[in-house]
């Protein structure tokens, strides 16, 4: 099979690879759709230690299934299906209580940290555990359906974030995931949803997705503005999508006393933080990772329109034309959002 192989950092080949074989408990996948997450474009060069060379990257994928493995039961060849991006192992403590996202022994598609290697869906083909795999219904193209991963990463950032009816919320960046997230504030209840960002574009999508409010924090202080938004007091919840200081410092100092801020940005390992801005106001702070169970919601969601996805995607190419997206993406070229590789 042909794979897109991160062979050294910054250098992707298109390379042949043997067709992967499915265990007993295993799916194999031909993958119809593949999106070029963040992560990926920041594991190209080795920042993020969690791309290791030789390395066939992603994991925001769909397909058909091709092979089953013989205790497969609840998908069959020939089904439309997607599949999450965690491989957790159904056995740990954290598992046992179906918080499977924090699984003991987790591992992520297109992953390679040192403590394993998991090649990922930049490929024909790919094997993935049947407890992952999740159908897809006929309405819901492939492309779509490739967004179902960073979706459902969006929505349970959402579903940890204690939001009552009418709340006023702050979303720090309108990236992918940010967008996805005012989003999923809209359907969660909140009466008024402030977007922050330093690009213009990104903001004016925000509002096209329910954003009420923009704020470019090149040409105001957001904090100043969120507090003239709501009388003084500072939003209700706010949820960080970068990851890095600033936005994580605004994020906390836009929130009222008792507010409550859920992180989902994680661009950098280490922050600098106002802590007695945070004790001394009460503010609760959660962090989020990946998704808990959420894909059957979400498939449902986006399937119906009730999350948009579609205009999200900037470009679908063959995979074959990878390393030139990637660079693309990598130089930041202004305007990309998605990227889908179709094998």
């Amino acid at each position: 099979m042909q794979a897109l192989l991160l062979k050294n950092y910054l250098e992707l080949e298109l390379t042949e690879m043997p067709v992967p074989e499915p265990g007993p408990d295993e799916v194999l996948v031909r993958v119809a759709a593949c999106g070029i997450c963040g992560s990926d474009v920041h594991g190209l060069d080795g920042s993020s230690g969690r791309r290791i060379p030789p390395l066939v990257m992603g994991h925001e994928a769909a397909g058909v299934v091709a092979a089953t493995g013989r205790q497969v039961r609840s998908v069959r060849e020939g089904e439309r299906v997607t599949f999450d991006s965690t491989v957790w192992c159904g056995a740990c403590f954290y598992c046992r209580r179906g918080e499977i996202n924090l699984c003991d022994n987790r591992q992520v598609l297109g992953v390679s940290c040192g403590d394993y290697r998991r090649h990922g869906a930049f490929a024909e083909y790919v094997v993935v555990p049947e407890r992952i795999v999740a159908p897809l219904p006929d309405n819901l193209s492939f492309e779509e359906a490739a967004m179902i991963e960073p979706a459902s990463v969006a929505v349970h950032a959402v579903n940890l974030t204690p939001v009552r009816l009418g709340d006023t919320a702050v979303v720090v960046g309108t990236g992918m995931i940010g967008l996805l997230v005012v989003q999923a504030l809209r359907l969660a209840g909140c009466g008024r949803i402030i977007a922050v960002d330093v690009d213009a574009a990104r903001l004016e999508l925000a509002r096209q997705f329910g954003a009420d409010e923009l704020i470019n924090a090149r040409e105001a202080d957001p904090v100043a503005a969120v507090a003239g938004l709501t009388s003084g007091r500072g939003a209700d919840v706010a949820v960080e999508a970068v990851g890095a200081t600033e936005p994580v410092a605004t994020a906390v100092a836009s929130l009222r006393k008792g507010g409550a801020l859920t992180l989902v940005g994680n661009v950098t390992p280490k922050i600098e933080l106002a802590l007695q801005a945070v004790v001394t106001r009460q503010l609760r702070l959660t962090g989020s990772c990946a998704s808990c169970g959420e894909y059957p919601a979400v498939i449902e969601l986006v399937a119906r329109g009730a999350i948009r996805v579609r205009e999200l995607i900037s470009a679908t190419a063959p995979l074959a034309e990878g390393p030139v997206w990637f660079d693309r993406l990598y130089r930041r070229e202004p305007n990309l959002m998605k990227v889908i590789l179709k094998p």
